[in-house]
């Protein structure tokens, strides 16, 4: 039995909420002291530290490629490394293999490893990102303001699912710390799927397209909701408590009363690249 089909539906509506930069204050930090460390020591760019760390955080966390695929963003950065700065060897591999590969994790960059020296190193990279995250104090690791109370009024008449492709263990020990869990109906994380895999397969629980929002932080999230023709809810890049406010105060009733199709989607969209731009 999968986990899908250990969840059985409460209310007409559901509430799908991304992790990691949406409901919890997590992507900053591990991009700014993980991700992007972790790549200047491993391809030893020090000389170039500053600007190269400057621009790994726009690619991650401050553009449209926000939530980009940790081996889609490093091949995007050693590229413009081996264009501007040094020559990386490897890289026209490592691009073609991001671009192409069915699945991008370190499972699959293990066998490529006999294929060029890039994916050893991008292994050793990917390894030490996920010590590092493991090693970030836990009391910096907090949800953002005003979610718990959110999801207490989310809660009340609607369904609610943790939708993220962060590592479930992760996910569960966060959310269960600041106790977020009593008010999940269903968690699907990286071992169950794709975002928008996840959202199909909650949609077959009977949930019409129209009563299904997907509050995300990047343009993954929304790619996902749309694609399953569900509605979409920004949380904002550095106005994350603000969006938080706003969809409990107006944007949950403009959902409950079935008018955020059309123009308060449209608005919620559009305020969404406007501010990654």
């Amino acid at each position: 039995m999968s986990r899908f089909d250990e969840y059985t539906r409460k209310n007409k509506k559901i509430v799908c909420i991304d992790s990691d930069g949406c409901a919890m204050d997590t992507m900053n930090i591990k991009h700014i002291r993980c991700f992007g460390p972790c790549m200047v020591k491993e391809w030893d760019l020090y000389e170039w530290e500053k600007e190269i760390l400057d621009r790994w955080n726009e690619i991650n966390l401050y553009s449209m490629t926000r939530g980009i695929n940790r081996f889609k963003g490093l091949a995007m950065m050693l590229c413009e490394v081996d264009e501007k700065y040094r020559p990386i060897e490897g890289i026209k591999a490592l691009k073609t293999w991001a671009e192409e590969a069915p699945e991008l994790s370190n499972a699959a960059v293990e066998k490529m490893l006999s294929v060029d020296d890039i994916f050893k190193k991008t292994l050793n990279w990917s390894k030490a990102v996920n010590v590092s995250i493991g090693e970030l104090p836990k009391e910096e690791i907090k949800p953002f303001a005003g979610v718990k109370e959110a999801f207490e009024k989310i809660h009340e008449t609607c369904d609610i699912a943790v939708v993220s492709s962060a590592n479930r263990e992760a996910v569960v020990a966060e959310w269960d710390r600041f106790g977020l869990l009593p008010y999940v109906d269903i968690l699907c994380a990286q071992d169950m799927g794709s975002k928008a895999f996840c959202i199909g397969e909650i949609l077959k629980k009977g949930f019409a397209p129209k009563d299904v929002l997907m509050c995300g932080d990047a343009p993954g999230d929304e790619a996902a909701a749309f694609d399953n023709e569900v509605l979409y809810y920004p949380i904002l890049v550095n106005h994350e408590e603000e969006s938080w406010k706003r969809l409990k105060e107006e944007a949950l009733d403009v959902f409950l009363s079935d008018n955020y199709e059309g123009s308060y989607q449209k608005k919620m969209s559009d305020e969404f690249r406007e501010n990654l731009k």
